[in-house]
Order: C-alpha cells, then sequence, then structure tokens
C-alpha cells in the first residue's frame, strides 16, 4: 500500500508451504494443562479477522494456531541457527547467548536419555507447583511468535502475579534461546524500558537452561505504580470504535497515498498492488484490522495474528494489511511519540529476529511521525522513512540540485506528514510486492556527504513526496490531518 524498501539490502521472500499446526494435549501428566478448541471452525476465522478478540484467552492460543494451518511460512526454523543469521533491529544482535555457552555446558554434557528425563522431571515439579504447562507444535516462527506474544498479553492483563510454561513440541532450543537473549537486552535497553514500562514485570526463560524446548513465562505482581500507569493508558480504550477508527485511516489514505501519490500502486483505499500486473503480481483488497489496547504485548500478539493471517491466504484475498493501534501512543503529544517509537521499534526487531523481514516489510504511521526523532536518526530505521539529512543527498542523486539548494530544512521537515495518519497503524506488505515495485535497480550507492556511501532505496519517490508536500505547506497540511483525527473520534 505504501512504498516501502529497506536501506540496508536487497531482500527476497523465501516462503515454503507448511503442514498444519496444532495444539495438542500432553498425555505424561493427569494434571498437565492444554490449550484445546471450545469454538467452531468459523467463530476461530471470525478471531483471525478481529485481532482485538483473540488475546481475550489463553485458549484463543489454540485458535490463533489452528488458523495458522496450510499457510505459506517463513521455512522451517533450522537448528543449526546462529547469531549471525538472527537480525535485530538495525544490526545484527549482539552476541546472542545460545545454548551451549559456559553456563550451560552442564546440561550439554548430559546424554540425550538424561537430558529428557531431567525435562520431565522439571515439568513434573512445576505442575506440583500448579504452573499451567501449555503443549504448542508449532514449526514455524510466525505461529511461535503467536503464540508466544498471545500468552504474554494474556499475561499482562492480569494484576497478580503469574507463571506459565508453553513447551514449543518441534521447535529447535537455539530458536527459543534466540528470543530469549533478545529480550532480555531488550530490558537492559533503557531509552525503549522507559517507553515500555509494562514489560519491566515480565521475565522469559528457557526451562532448566536448556533441558528441553519450553519457554517459562513470569511476570511480577503490579505495584500500585504500575496500576496507576495501566490505568492511565487504558483509560482511552473504551472510547475507541473500529468504525471511526478505519474511517479516520481511510481518509488519509485517500488524502495522502492515493491523492498526493505517496504510493503509485495504491488508486483506492480498498484495493492495492494495482499496475504490477505485468511483474507477476495480482492486485488484491487492503485488509484493515483493528485493536484498542494499550497494552505492547497485546500490539505484539494483535501484529503476529495478522501475518498469520496474510500467510493463510493468497495476495488475491488480502494484498496487504493495515493494522490500527490507536491507543498506542494515543494523541499528537511529544510522550505519544515516544510510545509510538518504542513500541514499533520492538515490532520491527521482532520480525527481523528470525528474518521475517525477507517476507514482510513494515511501513510505521502516527499522528505525530517525526523522522529526526526515531532512532538511529541518521542511519535506516526498519518501518520508517529515510533519514531526513539523506534528502537533500538523494534530490542531488537525482540530478534536481535546485530543488536540494533551495528546500529549506522547515520545507523539507514537511517530508514527515506522509507519515502522519489519523493514529498509530502499521501496514504490513509482502516482500515480492515491493520487489515488483521497486525492481533490481532500486537499491544505490547514496552520497550522504563527507565521502559517505550508504545503501539507499526508493529516492524516486521519497524525493517526489518530498517535494510535493513542501509546495503543499504545513498549514494545509496541518487543517488536513487534524481533520482525520476528529474523524476518528
Amino acid at each position: 500500500m505504501a512504498h516501502h524498501r529497506r536501506h540496508e539490502r536487497n531482500v527476497t521472500a523465501d516462503v515454503n508451504e507448511q503442514q498444519p499446526t496444532t495444539i495438542q494435549t500432553k498425555q505424561q501428566q493427569p494434571n498437565q494443562q492444554s490449550i484445546s478448541p471450545n469454538k467452531s471452525s468459523e467463530s476461530s476465522r471470525n478471531m483471525m479477522i478481529r485481532p482485538d478478540n483473540v488475546v481475550t484467552r489463553l485458549m484463543a492460543v489454540y485458535c490463533l494456531m489452528k488458523l495458522c494451518t496450510k499457510t505459506m511460512g517463513f521455512g522451517m526454523i533450522s537448528p543449526q541457527i546462529s547469531a549471525r543469521s538472527m537480525r535485530g533491529f538495525g544490526q545484527l544482535v549482539p552476541r546472542l547467548n545460545m545454548v551451549g555457552n559456559d553456563d550451560n555446558n552442564v546440561v550439554d554434557e548430559l546424554t540425550e536419555d538424561r537430558r529428557e528425563n531431567l525435562f520431565q522431571c522439571l515439568l513434573r515439579d512445576l505442575q506440583i507447583e500448579g504452573v499451567p504447562v501449555l503443549g504448542c507444535d508449532a514449526d514455524q516462527v510466525h505461529t511461535l511468535s503467536a503464540a508466544l506474544w498471545t500468552t504474554l498479553a494474556e499475561m499482562s492483563e492480569q494484576d497478580e502475579d503469574q507463571k506459565v510454561c508453553v513447551v514449543m513440541e518441534v521447535i529447535p532450543i537455539e530458536a527459543l534461546q534466540a528470543f530469549v537473549d533478545d529480550f532480555v537486552i531488550l530490558k537492559t535497553q533503557r531509552r525503549l524500558m522507559d517507553e515500555l514500562p509494562e514489560l519491566e514485570r515480565i521475565s522469559v526463560s528457557i526451562v532448566g537452561k536448556g533441558a528441553g524446548p519450553a519457554f517459562l513465562l513470569e511476570v511480577s505482581k503490579r505495584t500500585e505504580a504500575e496500576r496507576q500507569e495501566k490505568d492511565a493508558r487504558n483509560a482511552v480504550c473504551a472510547t475507541l470504535r473500529e468504525d471511526t477508527t478505519t474511517a479516520a485511516l481511510k481518509s488519509f489514505v485517500n488524502r495522502v497515498v492515493i491523492g498526493m501519490e505517496a504510493c503509485p500502486y495504491t488508486k483506492t483505499a480498498e484495493f492495492a498492488a494495482v499496475g504490477l500486473e505485468a511483474k507477476g503480481v495480482t492486485p488484491g483488497p487492503v485488509g484493515y484490522r483493528f485493536s484498542p489496547s494499550s497494552d505492547a504485548c497485546m500490539a505484539l500478539a494483535t501484529f503476529w495474528n495478522c501475518v498469520c493471517e496474510l500467510l493463510s491466504v493468497p495476495e488475491t484475498a488480502i494484498s496487504t494489511t493495515v493494522l490500527s493501534l490507536p491507543a498506542i501512543g494515543y494523541g499528537a503529544s511529544p510522550e505519544a511519540h515516544n510510545r509510538f517509537a518504542a513500541v514499533m521499534e520492538l515490532v520491527s526487531r521482532n520480525l527481523c529476529l528470525y528474518r521475517g523481514d525477507s517476507v514482510f516489510g513494515l511501513v510505521h504511521f502516527h499522528p505525530a511521525y517525526d523522522r529526526a526523532l526515531i532512532h538511529p536518526v541518521d542511519k535506516p530505521s526498519y518501518g520508517h522513512l529515510p533519514p531526513r539529512s539523506w534528502l537533500r543527498p538523494m534530490l542531488h542523486h537525482i540530478g534536481n540540485h535546485e530543488m536540494a539548494d533551495t528546500l529549506t530544512e522547515e520545507q523539507l521537515a514537511l517530508s514527515d506528514y506522509q507519515r502522519r495518519s489519523p493514529h498509530t497503524a502499521i501496514n504490513i506488505l509482502r516482500t515480492s510486492q515491493l520487489n515488483a515495485a521497486s525492481g533490481a535497480k532500486s537499491i544505490v550507492d547514496l552520497d550522504v556527504g563527507n565521502g559517505v556511501l550508504e545503501k539507499a532505496s526508493g529516492i524516486t519517490t521519497y524525493t517526489r513526496n518530498a517535494i510535493r508536500l513542501a509546495n503543499t505547506g504545513r498549514e494545509a497540511l496541518d487543517t488536513a490531518l487534524q481533520a482525520d483525527m476528529e474523524m476518528g473520534l
């Protein structure tokens, strides 16, 4: 729907058909809990289409996983996953603490039988402790992520302390450990955690330091200060309506994406990928999805639910998805923008962890969108506009030296309005369409000054949008944006 490509490298989709994923009851202990269906297939389908309903109960994990049957996934998770192959947000995750490091040597030295016995003993201990043990046979990273964040979202909603064990039946421990290591790193990054306070009380680990493929999810009891923070976040949630929120977003799409031709392949708010038929892409409808939750875990759960849905249907059924998250960074204040930026970075980071960026591209929107406040400021940031400091070099690159020399910094800043939607939203795009739209020659070496070359893409579109928005002027852009925001109330 919106024009976007990664600046770092050319990416192509690499998807393989997977077998149905199910949640099964584990028989070894009578006290062990499992997630089993209590809905018809049609009602489960409705839960997939309405992501805000998916995460209301742990039981919904089953519904979500069942809906991922016969999908096209990121490919089977390889047991040989390495730290180098697992990309974090904008850079390689530093020194992932993979199973096999020194602190896990005791487990590594056990024979397979002894390790299995240890794992079963640990599960029994958890059951005796009263910890729910849930079994999941997901073998794809998108279903793994959907089940994990759905469970965390349910736990995050509760104020009391909780502990849950999720056994991933066929997922290699290395893949589980990658998530754990990245989550541990995340919790040390104050820049992000200051804006993600609900994650402070959550911890994620591997049962028995790698004795078996199971997550141990723990949530501490909310303090009074944490309750107040949650109540403040949730104050707006009850006022949000899907119909008005979606109408406001479609107004923005009609005004900017179509009216200003921000994306040349979107001709209506209902249909995307128009004009790419010669390159093997068939146009299809835009899927508008909505969640009123203000919780970051719920945002991730809903996002992965949308990913599962896109992977389960052809592009003729859903070409692209636009997910509205109006309670994430609600409003246009600096504080709202900080919250939006942190949650979107978490989404992008989680998608890139298992190289999901080779299957989907993301485009992030917010009413106060300011590229100068997105980390990193002078480097590409996944899902965001190129750095503002690159706009003049881009104009010079295409030979428009006059505009490069005459546009003021204030005028160039108006480029942000192509991402200033009436509320927080994520456009989830299929990279097959992005590759067809941009072509093999889209990525170039851009001289950003002082002899520094950076990989950049979409230069023609970004410079054209910057010039059009500069000519429109701030007053007109602000007036139109305010009208869109009021429509969503």
